[in-house]
This record gives C-alpha cells, structure tokens and sequence, in this order.
C-alpha cells in the first residue's frame, strides 16, 4: 500500500468554512491510523503535542515513532482498524485564528479470525490554529473510556497476553 504525506487543508479552500475544514482535519486523522500511514500522521500533527496513554509527545518523527511503536500493523500494512469519530462540535475564533472541537471515538478492529468488533471508544479533544493560511492541529488530547480485546491492535496488549 502506498503511503502518502498530507498536505496541510488551506483554511480557505475553496468555499469551506473554517469548521468544515477542521472536521476534515479530523477525519483526515482517522483515515491515515486505519491506513497505518503513520508517517502521515506525524505531518498531519507535524504542529501539535498528542496525548495519549503515555508522555505526551511531539513533533512530527517523534509521533510518527510512537504510533509505529504502539499499533500493530497487519499482513496488508494496515491496523485493520476503522476508526468511527462522531458527535463533532467545533468551535472556531476567527478572528484569533483558533478552534477547539470535541468528538467521540469507536475503533473497530476485524482480522481472519477475529469478526468485526469494537476494541476501544473514548473522545477526542482537540485545539487548531490558523497559521500562514492554513488550519493545523496544535493539540490532540485521547481518553480512552472503554477497551475491549485490543491485544491484536496494540503491542502493549499483545505482549501482555
């Protein structure tokens, strides 16, 4: 599968308002960790800290490692993940060039031997800031609330059973 690099969504693009291109950016989030293109997820973060379950990390080689070090990725170069994100609200200062949105998660998972399943729901919380033209992630912020058989998506998982 090939892996590509996002390019940052200019905060006018076309006749978008700022809040539909920061629902894009969301999106574009999950797309690329069900893609395992965690390179492109380092870009896409390239600007924001991400808070996860461990040290909150960085930049985007520093993310772009810890997602390689977290998730497991399968025989077709993927998570074999769909990551459902719903309930969005954002809320966007144009004038600052800031936004902050909310959202759920529901990752589902489903392998050979494993039927589709959800593995792990929580919510995101998210800040935004428009520089040069362009909306970009500043802060990722992931609580997890419930898990279920993460073991064949995490490493930290696998190698606990």
């Amino acid at each position: 599968m090939e892996k590509t690099v996002p390019t940052p969504v200019p905060s006018h693009s076309g006749s978008l308002p700022s809040h539909r291109i920061i629902e894009n950016l969301i999106a574009r989030y999950a797309e690329l960790v069900d893609d395992g293109d965690f390179a492109g997820l380092g870009a896409l973060l390239a600007d924001a800290t991400f808070h996860g379950s461990g040290e909150p990390v960085g930049g985007s080689a520093a993310i772009e490692e810890m997602f390689r070090n977290t998730v497991i990725i399968h025989a077709d170069g993927t998570p074999r993940t769909q990551h459902v994100t719903t309930n969005i609200g954002v809320e966007v200062d144009e004038q600052a060039g800031t936004a902050v949105a909310r959202s759920y998660v529901t990752v589902l998972q489903s392998l050979a031997d494993l039927p589709l399943q959800p593995v792990a729901a929580g919510r995101y919380r998210d800040r935004f800031a428009r520089s040069e033209g362009q909306w970009r992630f500043v802060e990722r912020r992931v609580q997890i609330r419930m898990v279920g058989d993460v073991s064949r998506h995490l490493h930290q998982a696998a190698n606990a059973r």
